[in-house]
């Protein structure tokens, strides 16, 4: 971590939904998925929230040897997105307690307010991270 890793730190993230992120595609073996609106999925948008956090804290991490994990997510999804819109999520770093990270989350599509609610991540040292995830993996093989 970084001396510039304190809270008060904003990113705004911009995204064009295409038709790979909206409902269907989110589980495509799911016939139930199939039959949904064709929407900016909530998993998707999860995904972008996260992702906009995750460009929120690089310059303040030793990245690539720190990275961060989410641990904890609350958000509405509160809105739906057709393919095509442009998706802008704001984020606030609003707790840093050691390496539990907590934003302030907001997703509008241009229209309207989609998503709100707080995400939650934890910083990693990757490689101690993928050693656990190896011993993890050791009794399935």
């Amino acid at each position: 971590m970084k001396d510039t890793l304190k809270p008060g730190l904003k990113y705004e993230h911009k995204f064009l939904v295409p038709p790979s992120k909206t409902v269907p595609a989110l589980y495509p073996e799911a016939e139930e998925f199939l039959a949904m609106p064709e929407v900016f999925a909530t998993g998707f948008m999860v995904g972008f929230l996260e992702w906009a956090c995750i460009k929120c804290l690089n310059p303040h991490i030793d990245w690539p040897v720190e990275q961060t994990v989410g641990t904890h997510i609350n958000v509405s999804h509160q809105a739906a997105t057709p393919p095509g819109l442009e998706v802008t999520a704001t984020v606030e770093l609003i707790e840093v307690d050691g390496r539990r990270l907590v934003f302030q989350v907001e997703a509008h599509d241009g229209v309207e307010v989609i998503s709100k609610g707080r995400h939650e991540r934890f910083i990693i040292n990757r490689e101690r991270f993928d050693a656990r995830i190896g011993e993890k993996r050791k009794p399935c093989t």
